[in-house]
C-alpha cells in the first residue's frame, strides 16, 4: 500500500493544534517533513510529534515528500501552493484559499498545470451536523431554499496572537478568519449557488479603542489594522439571499455560531442540526440523533490523502474557495466604496 509522504509549511498552532495530530492517526499517510522561517519551532514540532526531517528551505522540503499542508499567513498561501504545485506536490492550504481572487486563479491554473491535487481547509463541511444538513438539502427536506442567515460571533475574542490582526500578513480580519467557514458552509449546503450582488460593511472601532477587555490575549490598538466586525448581504442568481454577522468582538451576551437556512418546504439550522417542516396539519421540529462522531480534521485528512493517491474526490474543490474568496473580496470593496458590488460580469471566467 502507497504511504502519503507529507511536508508542513508553517509549524504554527494550527499546524501543531490539528493538522499534524491528524494525518497522524491516517494510515496512508506520514508526516515527513517541517519547515517554518523560524527553525527553532519547526525543531521544536519535530520533536513533539516526531517527524523525522526538519527542513531549511522549501525547495528542500518539496524533494522530500508527495504533498504539502501550507500553514502559514495568508499573505503566502498563494505564492508556496503555487510553488509545490509546479514541483508536482499536492496541496492542502488552510484557509482562505488566498488574499485575492487573482491569488486564487493563480493556484488554480497551477494545479491545472501539474495535474497535482490542490484543496482548502475549510473544514466545516466534514463536521458531522454539516454532512447530514447537506443529506437533507439534497433529499428536498427544505425545498427551494429562501434565506440563508449566519452568525459567527465571538464575544471579546480578537485573536491576540500570531498576525490576525496585520491586514497586510493576513487581508482581513474577523470575515476571512473566522465567517468564511460559515460562508463556505453555506455554498457548499446549496450546491454553489452563483452569487450576483453583494453589499456590506466592516467595523474596527471597538479593537481601535485602547483599553479594551480582550479574553483571547493582548491586542495593541495602534497597530490593529484589520475589521473586527462585519455585516454583509448576498443575492444569488436563483433570487436567494444570504445575510451574514461575523464579529471577534461583538458585545453580546455569549458567543453565537449559527446558520439556519429557510426553504418553501422547511427549514433548518445546522448548530445544533434540527429541521423545521409543516406537516399533517402540524408544526413539527425535528432533532436527529447523530451517532457518527468522526473528527473533522481527521476526515479532512482521510479525504487529502485519498485524493491524492487517486482513491476519491476531493471534497472542498479550488474552485468553491474561489468563490468564497470573490464574496469576501466584495464585502471588504462594499464596504470601503460605500456602494453595493455587482458579481455578473466578473465572475463567468472565475470557474
Amino acid at each position: 500500500m502507497d504511504i502519503l509522504q507529507i511536508g508542513i509549511i508553517g509549524a504554527g498552532g494550527i499546524a501543531q493544534g490539528r493538522h499534524i495530530p491528524a494525518f497522524q492517526l491516517i494510515e496512508d499517510a506520514h508526516v515527513a517533513a517541517v519547515f517554518d522561517t523560524d527553525f527553532k519551532k519547526a525543531e521544536r514540532a519535530a520533536e513533539a510529534f516526531n517527524i523525522p526531517a526538519v527542513c531549511g528551505t522549501v525547495e528542500e522540503l518539496l524533494k522530500q515528500v508527495e504533498a504539502v499542508i501550507i500553514c502559514t499567513p495568508n499573505k503566502f498561501h498563494a505564492e508556496l501552493a503555487v510553488q509545490a504545485l509546479d514541483a508536482g506536490v499536492h496541496v492542502l492550504c488552510e484557509k482562505p484559499m488566498a488574499m485575492t481572487t487573482a491569488e486564487c486563479r493563480d493556484m488554480i491554473e497551477a494545479s491545472e498545470r501539474s495535474g497535482a491535487v490542490l484543496t482548502i481547509g475549510y473544514h466545516y463541511r466534514y463536521m458531522q451536523e454539516s454532512r447530514t444538513a447537506r443529506q437533507m438539502v439534497q433529499e428536498g427536506e427544505i425545498g427551494d431554499p429562501l434565506v440563508v442567515r449566519l452568525q459567527a460571533m465571538r464575544r471579546r475574542k480578537v485573536p491576540g496572537w500570531g498576525v490576525f490582526t496585520n491586514k497586510d500578513l493576513q487581508g482581513g480580519g474577523s470575515l476571512m478568519d473566522y465567517g468564511c467557514h460559515l460562508l463556505d458552509l453555506s455554498l457548499w449546503l446549496l450546491d454553489d449557488p452563483r452569487p450576483v450582488e453583494v453589499s456590506g460593511r466592516t467595523y474596527d472601532r471597538l479593537s481601535k479603542t485602547p483599553g479594551q477587555i480582550n479574553e483571547w490575549g493582548a491586542i495593541d490598538a495602534e497597530s490593529f489594522t484589520v475589521e473586527d466586525h462585519v455585516t454583509g448581504y448576498i443575492t444569488f442568481e436563483n433570487g436567494m439571499t444570504l445575510l451574514l454577522e461575523s464579529s471577534w468582538a461583538a458585545n453580546i451576551k455569549e458567543d453565537k455560531e449559527e446558520l439556519s437556512i429557510s426553504g418553501v418546504d422547511g427549514g433548518l439550522q445546522v448548530f445544533p442540526l434540527e429541521l423545521y417542516q409543516s406537516k399533517y396539519g402540524s408544526m413539527m421540529s425535528t432533532e436527529p440523533h447523530l451517532t457518527n462522531p468522526e473528527r473533522e480534521d481527521v476526515l479532512q485528512a482521510k479525504n487529502f490523502t485519498e485524493a491524492c493517491l487517486g482513491l476519491a474526490e476531493i471534497v472542498v474543490k479550488p474552485e468553491q474557495a474561489l468563490r468564497v474568496t470573490r464574496i469576501i473580496e466584495a464585502v471588504y470593496e462594499s464596504s470601503r466604496t460605500g456602494k453595493s458590488v455587482r458579481l455578473d460580469n466578473v465572475y463567468a471566467d472565475e470557474v
